[in-house]
């Protein structure tokens, strides 16, 4: 546990984060972090205002076993289906993490507080199931601060128009690039749209559009190292934040057209760019670079515990690092395509189907892992 010492010394770099307009999400979720009280803690004394989880999070949660014993053993007595004994965890899981933060959520009007949770992986390409479960998954939640996550695939972006249309709040995941990140704005825009015209009231809808980061440095970098030239290795390290900058110069451009300020008015709230995975994967990079340079008002960065800790212990916040890189960006990325490096291949064609796939993996793995237990137990689970 962490001393009130440890956390009057750690937190003086994440509240400087968060006065810069960044709010601090927990990239993790597991019975354990909510029963043995880290969860509040986290919340108390590192600034973390929100959850995201994701199939690969609740995988590790739930494949370990640990603290979802005596939940399985009633779900085994039940004869439930696999299907249905991994939503009834996952969804307790939210419900209580919700409630958790629900004191954030009421005292930011809505804006944080926030707990993700994931459609099924496997129907990413699906837009009438995607919407069927996204409406399922509110409803089991059943907690005014659940968001749920919607995969911005083709399919998927129909899906969101229609779930935002219904007044269910949105975080919209796997982006990656910026032609996907300006459809998924228009998407919300498009929701927003329909639930003024049913009535709802758009001060109630929130959403967040989770680009991705440090996924678009680990596959360009490796193809700058076979390039190999010190021109391209120079540029090792800069795509993802380049691609992330100009994601938000799209934001402000979008929220500032004539289409939002026809919306603002009757109280919508803009949907803000959520920068994900920031984990750094190459250890030769500083272990909080995705969080120092991306720091921009009105930004959520979700991040693993790991990171939360570092930003904690040797952030180096120092104000806004997006808005003035813009130009930069666009010239690092053009040195990147300049080098026979395609772009469109890397974040539209290879690492979208890719972030589906490892999700479509680790949920079936989870549900292997679900089955056998819900087995020993006597039954079959199916």
């Amino acid at each position: 546990m962490i001393t009130v010492t440890e956390a009057t010394a750690t937190a003086v770099t994440l509240k400087r984060l968060s006065d810069e307009g960044v709010s601090i999400w927990l990239d993790d979720l597991s019975r354990k972090r909510i029963a043995s009280g880290n969860l509040a803690e986290l919340v108390e004394t590192r600034h973390v205002v929100g959850v995201t989880t994701n199939p690969s999070i609740f995988q590790a949660a739930i494949g370990s076993g640990e603290g979802y014993e005596e939940q399985l053993a009633d779900l085994a007595e039940r004869g439930v289906t696999v299907d249905e004994a991994v939503r009834m965890m996952t969804t307790a899981d939210v419900r209580a993490a919700a409630d958790i933060l629900r004191p954030v959520y009421d005292a930011t009007a809505g804006r944080d507080g926030r707990v993700s949770i994931e459609v099924d992986p496997r129907l990413a390409h699906n837009t009438r199931a995607t919407v069927a479960e996204a409406k399922q998954l509110a409803w089991l939640v059943d907690r005014p601060n659940v968001m749920i996550k919607i995969p911005a695939t083709k399919a998927g972006l129909p899906a969101i128009t229609e779930v935002i249309g219904l007044g269910i709040s949105v975080n919209v995941t796997l982006i990656f690039s910026l032609e996907r990140y300006r459809e998924v704005m228009d998407a919300y825009l498009a929701g927003l749209e329909k639930a003024k015209a049913a009535g709802i009231d758009l001060a109630t809808i929130h959403s967040v559009a989770s680009f991705f980061v440090s996924r678009v440095d680990s596959e360009i970098d490796k193809r700058l190292t076979k390039v190999g030239t010190d021109e391209a290795l120079a540029l090792k390290g800069r795509a993802a934040l380049a691609n992330a900058r100009l994601a938000y110069e799209a934001y402000e451009e979008v929220f500032a057209s004539a289409r939002w300020t026809a919306l603002a008015p009757a109280g919508a709230n803009k949907q803000r760019p959520l920068w994900a995975s920031t984990g750094v994967k190459d250890p030769s990079y500083k272990d909080t670079l995705y969080v120092d340079e991306l720091v921009a008002p009105g930004t959520v960065n979700t991040m693993p515990e790991a990171t939360l800790n570092a930003t904690a212990d040797h952030g180096d916040i120092h104000g806004d690092a997006v808005t003035g890189g813009y130009a930069q960006a666009r010239a690092d990325l053009a040195a990147v395509e300049g080098l026979g490096i395609s772009y469109d291949e890397v974040v539209v064609s290879l690492l979208e189907d890719e972030g589906v796939s490892k999700f479509e993996a680790a949920w079936g793995d989870l549900l292997d892992a679900v089955a056998t237990s819900l087995s020993s137990k006597g039954v079959e689970g199916e």
